[in-house]
C-alpha cells in the first residue's frame, strides 16, 4: 500500500492515514528535517579530519588505520547510495529516512564509544553505511513532494547546506576537540551527533511526508554488485596505496577498475532495453542536464574534499596551529559561503548557469590568494593572512555546488526521484572520497622532499586545474535554470 499524507503546507498525517488525492507537500518544518538529515553525513565526512591526530594518539592507531577511518566511511556512503535510492522508491521514502537515521545515531553512538582504532574503523563503516540510506531520500522527498518554485528554493537550500556543512564540519570538529567535554576528547566529535539525531527523528514522525515511486522497481542485483565492486576498485587502493607502501593488490585493484566499469555499464544497458529498471539506468543519462551536471560535480567535489583534507593536516602539522585555530581560519570560507548561498537563486534567476561560471573564477581566484599568503607568511600563516582568500574561495563554491545540485536534478521525473538523487550523492559521495585519496596522497608524498609549505602550494596549484576545468565544463550547461 502506498504511504500517503494529509497535503498540508508543514505537517503531515501518520502514514497510513488516507487523505486528499493531490501529492503529498513538503512544508517548511519538514524541510529543515530532511536538510539536517542531509547536513549530518557531510559533517561527518570532515569533522574527522582536525581530530585525526588525537584520535591517533589515544588509540595508537598508525597513520593507515586512521586513513582508514575516513576512507571506510567514504568508501561504504558512496557505495551504497544508489542502492539506498532505489529503497527509497520501493519501500517508501520516510520510511527509509527514519530508519537511516536511527542507525545512524546509533553508529555514531559506537564510533564515540570505540574501545580501539579497529573498532572505531567498523563503526565508521557502519555509519556510512546507514548515510547511504538515510541521504537518497532527502532529494527524492524535496523532488517528489514539491514543485516550481518551492522546489527551485528547496534544491538551493540543498546545496547551500551540502557545501556549509562540509566546511562547518571541520570546524566544529576543531572546536569539539579543544572543548574536551567531560574529557571526551575526540568521541565528543560522533557523540555530538546522538542528541541531534533524536531531535531530527521527533521532527521527521511528525513533518515528513511518505512518498514512494508509484511503480516501484525490484532492486538490481547485478548492478549493484558490480556499482559495489567498481567503487571499491578504484577507492580502496587510493586511499590505502601509499600508506600500505603500493602493494601487488592496489595495482591490481586499479587495473580491475575499468574492466569492472564496462560489466556494470553493459549489464545496466541491457536492463534498460530490456524495458527492466536497472541500478542507474542509462537512459537517464540521455538528459543533458543531468548528465552535464554529474559531469562538473566531479572535478568540484574532488577539489572540496582534497582542499579541507590537506588544508587540516599542513595548518596542524606544518604551521602548529591546534584544532580550534585550524579549523577556525577556515570560518570566513563558511561565511562567504553562506552569505552568496543567499544570493545565488536571484543572480541565478538572472544570469541562469553562467553563474557556475563566474564561481568558478571567484574560487580560482581565491586558492591563488591562499597560495600567496602560505609562501609569504609560512609557518605563520593563519586566519588573517587566508581571510581574502578563503572568502573569496568560499562565494566561488557557492555560487557553484547549489546550482550544479539544482541543475542535475531539474529534468528527473518525480517517479525516478530515487534514482536521480541516488546517482547524484553517489556522485558526489564518490568524488569526496577520491578527492582526499588524490590530492591527499600527492601532499603527503611531497611533504618528505619539499617540505610542507611546498608540498601545500604544489596540491593546491593541482586544484587550481581543477577549477578551470569545472569552469570550463560549466560553459556547457543549458542557459537556462529551473
Amino acid at each position: 500500500m502506498t504511504e500517503t499524507t494529509r497535503t498540508t503546507t508543514t505537517t503531515a498525517a501518520p502514514p497510513g492515514a488516507r487523505g486528499s488525492s493531490a501529492a503529498p507537500a513538503l512544508g517548511s518544518l519538514g524541510l529543515f528535517t530532511v536538510l539536517l538529515g542531509a547536513a549530518l553525513p557531510l559533517i561527518d565526512f570532515f569533522i574527522v579530519n582536525v581530530a585525526l591526530p588525537t584520535i591517533g594518539r589515544d588509540l595508537a592507531a598508525s597513520e593507515s588505520v586512521l586513513e582508514l577511518v575516513v576512507a571506510g566511511y567514504g568508501v561504504a556512503y558512496a557505495v551504497l547510495l544508489v542502492l539506498g535510492g532505489r529503497l527509497g522508491d520501493l519501500f517508501g521514502r520516510r520510511r527509509l529516512f527514519l530508519g537511516g537515521m536511527a542507525a545512524f545515531g546509533l553508529t555514531s553512538l559506537a564510533c564515540g564509544l570505540a574501545p580501539e582504532a579497529w573498532s572505531l574503523v567498523a563503526a565508521r563503516v557502519a555509519q556510512g553505511a546507514s548515510a547511504a540510506v538515510m541521504v537518497p531520500q532527502v532529494l527524492a522527498t524535496i523532488q517528489s513532494a514539491t514543485e516550481g518554485t518551492r522546489r527551485a528554493r528547496a534544491m538551493s537550500l540543498y546545496g547551500a547546506t551540502a557545501g556549509l556543512s562540509m566546511v562547518a564540519g571541520q570546524i566544529l570538529g576543531g572546536v569539539l576537540v579543544a572543548a574536551d567535554i567531560a574529557g571526551s576528547g575526540w568521541r565528543s566529535v560522533f557523540l555530538v551527533n546522538v542528541p541531534v539525531v533524536v531531535v531530527g527523528l521527533v521532527l521527521a514522525v511528525r513533518t515528513v511526508p511518505g512518498t514512494r515511486s508509484p511503480r516501484p522497481e525490484p532492486v538490481d542485483g547485478p548492478g549493484t554488485v558490480l556499482l559495489a565492486a567498481a567503487l571499491l576498485a578504484l577507492l580502496a587502493p587510493l586511499t590505502e596505496g601509499r600508506a600500505a607502501g603500493w602493494p601487488l593488490w592496489t595495482w591490481l585493484s586499479l587495473a580491475a577498475f575499468p574492466l569492472v566499469a564496462a560489466a556494470f555499464y553493459a549489464v545496466e544497458r541491457r536492463a534498460d532495453r530490456r524495458g527492466r529498471t536497472p541500478l542507474v539506468p542509462p537512459s537517464l543519462l540521455a538528459l543533458t542536464t543531468l548528465r552535464r551536471g554529474l559531469t562538473i560535480m566531479a572535478p568540484l567535489a574532488v577539489g572540496f574534499s582534497g582542499f579541507m583534507f590537506v588544508v587540516a593536516v599542513a595548518l596542524q602539522g606544518g604551521a602548529g596551529l591546534g584544532p580550534v585555530r585550524a579549523g577556525l581560519a577556515l570560518a570566513p570560507m563558511a561565511l562567504a559561503f553562506f552569505a552568496a548561498s543567499l544570493a545565488g537563486p536571484r543572480l541565478v534567476a538572472r544570469f541562469g548557469s553562467r553563474v557556475v561560471t563566474a564561481g568558478a573564477v571567484l574560487q580560482g581566484v581565491g586558492i591563488v590568494l591562499i597560495v600567496l599568503a602560505v609562501r609569504a607568511d609560512w609557518p605563520d600563516v593563519g586566519f588573517v593572512s587566508l581571510l581574502p582568500g578563503t572568502a573569496v574561495a568560499g562565494a566561488g563554491q557557492a555560487l557553484q555546488l547549489p546550482v550544479v545540485m539544482r541543475i542535475v536534478m531539474s529534468e528527473v521525473p518525480p517517479a525516478r526521484a530515487g534514482v536521480g538523487s541516488g546517482m547524484m550523492v553517489t556522485t558526489q559521495q564518490a568524488s569526496l572520497a577520491l578527492g582526499v585519496a588524490t590530492l591527499g596522497t600527492l601532499f603527503l608524498s611531497l611533504v618528505p622532499g619539499m617540505g610542507m609549505r611546498d608540498a601545500l602550494t604544489t596540491t593546491l596549484a593541482v586544484q587550481v586545474g581543477g577549477v578551470v576545468l569545472t569552469g570550463l565544463l560549466s560553459l556547457r550547461l543549458p542557459r537556462g535554470v529551473r
